[in-house]
């Protein structure tokens, strides 16, 4: 095989939800890769994180404060990052949030902020760059699923909906694209050793009943989503389309 299908050098691309520790790692490795970045965070320190992780020599890494959950505000921030870009050939959502209630007592009003900001924003960043994608008859769009887009989780109701949306919008998106030059794939972590899942870690028991599950004997570090990630950015994976790719450590085959 070419080394060049795995060549990113020169690509250009937006990576909403850049500034979380999933996030972190996959604009790091894009930036690494040859890649010039738009990252779209609500974080108030956005741009001193984006300097703090920013390699001399690289290509540009740019950032742009939005909520992500504002729909407006998410058009305009994409517009913005267009202007940046001059073209888009990458893009990555890695956006989430969760709220944990038992079923019976879980607010819609939270149930709308899980959904709105896990798969509204996900499908409207889609929309915005297939449009950009289908006239130029190139693209790649990698979003983050879950593992509880194959399972229902546990006190997680509107997490879990959102994620196995995620990939069936990944799947829907591919059928009308990949004839036209735009992949549409996802990357279904297990469980990582994040911010998110910190609360879970620090439950002994259930740690380690989850821990049993997972055959490769340990959770995720984050660095270990960019390989994948990278693969699907990349021309390597022109014909690998409507994918819900796990990175599990073999947690599904169990």
């Amino acid at each position: 095989m070419k080394t060049e299908y795995f060549d990113l050098n020169g690509k250009k691309g937006i990576v909403a939800g850049g500034a979380g520790d999933l996030g972190t790692a996959i604009v790091q490795g894009l930036h690494k890769a040859g890649v010039e970045l738009v990252v779209m965070d609500h974080i108030d320190n956005v741009a001193e994180w984006a300097n703090s992780i920013t390699i001399p020599g690289q290509p540009m890494l740019s950032t742009i404060q939005v909520n992500l959950s504002d729909r407006s505000a998410l058009k305009s921030a994409f517009e913005q990052a267009l202007e940046v870009l001059g073209r888009l050939d990458i893009l990555v959502n890695c956006q989430g949030i969760q709220r944990r209630y038992p079923a019976v007592e879980f607010p819609l009003n939270v149930w709308d902020e899980v959904i709105e900001i896990n798969l509204t924003s996900v499908f409207e960043l889609c929309q915005l760059a297939g449009r950009e994608m289908l006239l130029q008859e190139h693209g790649k769009i990698v979003n983050l699923a879950s593992m509880q887009s194959f399972n229902g989780g546990f006190t997680i109701p509107a997490y879990a909906a959102s994620k196995a949306g995620v990939a069936i919008l990944t799947k829907s998106l591919s059928n009308e694209w990949a004839g036209k030059g735009v992949t549409v794939n996802a990357i279904a972590p297990g469980y990582f050793d994040t911010k998110m899942t910190a609360g879970v870690k620090q439950d002994p028991i259930r740690y380690q009943h989850i821990l049993a599950r997972i055959p490769t004997g340990r959770w995720g570090d984050p660095e270990d989503i960019v390989g994948p990630l990278l693969f699907l950015c990349s021309p390597a994976s022109d014909y690998v389309n409507g994918v819900v790719l796990p990175v599990d450590g073999g947690m599904l085959g169990m």
